[in-house]
């Protein structure tokens, strides 16, 4: 009884004193939580004087990942997007780099990257300023308002900023356009960008709010824009509408030169038709078997915005599963610094034990931690391989990232499908490969997304 009535006074103590302030006696009951043992203070010393990733990797999955899969797809060299966030222009490429290669029967080939950004920081300029001149009577603080003047412009993208950008302005080889310092380079860049963008977007809510015309706004905007596109030229180099190119096959014969324009090249080389992709992901905080739009995720004003699917993965997976059998590479993207190995080039949920070193639970789910924004996508990559166990169950799963060869296993990460079913975000999968179920999702009437959605950040 008096073990009973011990407790109970305890837990009444304890209620009062966490529905008040960081009190003196609080404080004292929080010293006191802390037993200072001998495996505390050597946790202590090994945690406070090195990298927490370094104390809590775990030795026991170390180095034992293996990195061999039954059905993968070729591509050609890794690719590096250095010190920018162009992940999803790089991946969206990526997919398409082995139809041009076997296209021409060429070795190895890269798209023009820095052609592709140039038009998207243009256009999504261009949108900024239409947007700051229909939102020009709100308040300032709203929301959307609050939201564009947060980030003008911005590396981050996804497959609908790609399909965006290739059905207006095409592709050239990676040749024809090469990287500058700028595009390898793009925090200065992006700095530049939004202070003049701003500058000018307090310009235009002022026309606005003075009644200005029209026809006299949109001038204005087009004399900012005209800054926008001498910043770009001198930083990235002035795009090509016409350009030759010849190549030089595996057999070593070289072609004759052929003359293109950007669309061209992009109908020639790969001649795919981006309506047939469609963007899957997994909320479970969304009804499935649903289609949904996000409200003003578009760098071209006239654009689409990102439209998706809503599946469970398990059944996604059997989707990809057929397009890596059917030869066809996928855009891929995720919470990629959760549980990344550097060492080993792996995505492993037991890649490091912060439960054990720090004597905690982390036990959010994938739901609670997609609506308390603990993740969301930060990267996307190309899902190129998985790993097939004999009853035909997926067991990892190969992903081409654009970290350079130097990084994870030759510039390749390997994901267990336990982390795939944790941190993936987003996959665009050609029709061909998807069933009925999810065909007739697509005559759906989109439902709407808010722009400031927690789980739909951009990829970087």
């Amino acid at each position: 009884m008096r073990k009973i009535l011990t407790i109970l006074i305890l837990f009444f103590f304890m209620g009062n004193l966490f529905a008040q302030s960081l009190t003196p006696d609080v404080v004292s009951y929080l010293r006191n939580s802390f037993q200072n043992t001998q495996s505390d203070v050597a946790i202590r010393n090994a945690v406070s004087n090195s990298n927490i990733n370094d104390v809590a990797y775990n030795l026991d999955v170390a180095n034992k990942q293996n990195h061999f899969f039954s059905i993968e797809v070729k591509s050609g060299s890794i690719t590096n997007q250095n010190s920018s966030g162009r992940c999803w222009m790089f991946t969206s490429y990526n997919v398409f780099r082995p139809v041009v290669m076997a296209k021409f029967n060429i070795p190895d080939f890269e798209f023009s990257e820095n052609y592709l950004y140039f038009w998207d920081l243009l256009e999504k300029s261009n949108t900024f300023l239409q947007r700051i001149i229909t939102t020009a009577n709100d308040d300032i603080y709203s929301r959307e308002v609050y939201s564009l003047f947060s980030s003008p412009v911005g590396d981050g993208g996804a497959w609908n900023s790609f399909s965006n950008l290739i059905v207006k302005y095409g592709a050239v080889p990676h040749e024809i356009m090469p990287e500058t310092f700028q595009s390898n380079n793009t925090g200065t860049l992006i700095r530049l960008l939004n202070e003049k963008l701003r500058e000018d977007a307090l310009i235009i809510r002022d026309m606005v709010k003075n009644n200005s015309a029209d026809n006299l706004i949109q001038s204005k905007k087009m004399e900012m824009l005209k800054d926008v596109y001498r910043i770009l030229v001198l930083s990235l180099g002035e795009p090509p509408s016409e350009f030759q190119w010849r190549y030089k096959d595996k057999d070593g014969v070289i072609s004759d030169f052929k003359n293109y324009t950007p669309q061209s090249f992009w109908q020639d080389a790969v001649n795919a038709n981006l309506d047939d992709y469609i963007m899957f992901i997994d909320d479970p905080n969304q009804p499935y078997y649903k289609l949904y739009v996000k409200q003003n995720d578009r760098n071209v004003n006239e654009g689409i915005d990102w439209t998706f699917v809503n599946i469970p993965t398990n059944d996604l997976k059997q989707f990809a599963i057929a397009s890596l059998k059917g030869g066809d590479i996928m855009y891929f993207s995720c919470d990629v610094g959760k549980q990344l190995s550097k060492q080993n080039g792996t995505l492993d949920l037991n890649n490091y034990d912060y439960q054990s070193l720090f004597g905690v639970d982390f036990g959010m789910t994938r739901a609670q931690r997609m609506v308390a924004h603990q993740s969301g996508s930060t990267h996307g990559m190309a899902l190129c391989g998985v790993d097939l166990d004999p009853a035909s169950n997926p067991t990892q799963w190969k992903l081409e990232n654009s970290w350079g060869a130097t990084y994870g296993n030759n510039g390749f990460l390997t994901m267990t499908n336990d982390w795939f079913d944790q941190y993936f975000f987003r996959l665009v999968i050609n029709k061909k490969y998807v069933n009925q179920k999810v065909l007739n999702v697509l005559s759906q009437t989109p439902n709407e997304i808010p722009f400031f959605y927690p789980a739909f950040c951009q990829d970087l």
